[in-house]
């Protein structure tokens, strides 16, 4: 059983790490390559789509990784399933307080209603983004290492 929670919980985190890693090296990328409209007008509808979606995928990777870090305590890598659910909570709080807050605005823009800075808001909004995705990785990479 707990083998099939190992194989779960790295293949739920590792699906979330890609969607993560798509988002800011690639849809954000096509996006920004689009007419000004279309661009915001495409960041707002991934805000809503995602951000409905990556709450769940975020909060359930923490809880797999915490079920794991208890089932198998005494097994071997067990200090690296702790260490990367340490890394998701990071990322679940990193969310809640930098990146929420900018997505919960964007999803309401239209080209009509959006503000002044909104490509500044944006751009901010990439930033933590790309460190949460390095935080998110580096939370993937030790599961798979506690796996051996």
């Amino acid at each position: 059983m707990l083998d099939a929670l190992e194989v779960v919980t790295t293949v739920v985190v590792g699906l979330m790490v890609g969607v993560e890693f798509s988002v800011a090296f690639i849809m954000n990328r096509i996006l920004d390559a689009l007419p000004e409209d279309s661009s915001q007008a495409g960041h707002a509808h991934g805000g809503r789509m995602l951000g409905t979606l990556m709450p769940f995928w975020y909060i359930g990777s923490l809880v797999l990784s915490a079920i794991w870090a208890v089932a198998g305590w005494h097994h071997h890598g067990t200090g690296l399933v702790v260490t990367a659910a340490g890394l998701l909570i990071v990322s679940v709080v990193m969310s809640i307080l930098l990146l929420v807050p900018i997505n919960n605005r964007n999803r309401t823009w239209t080209p009509e209603n959006r503000p002044a800075d909104w490509k500044q808001q944006l751009q901010r909004w990439n930033r933590y983004h790309y460190i949460r995705v390095g935080v998110i990785i580096a939370a993937f990479t030790l599961l798979v290492a506690a796996l051996g």
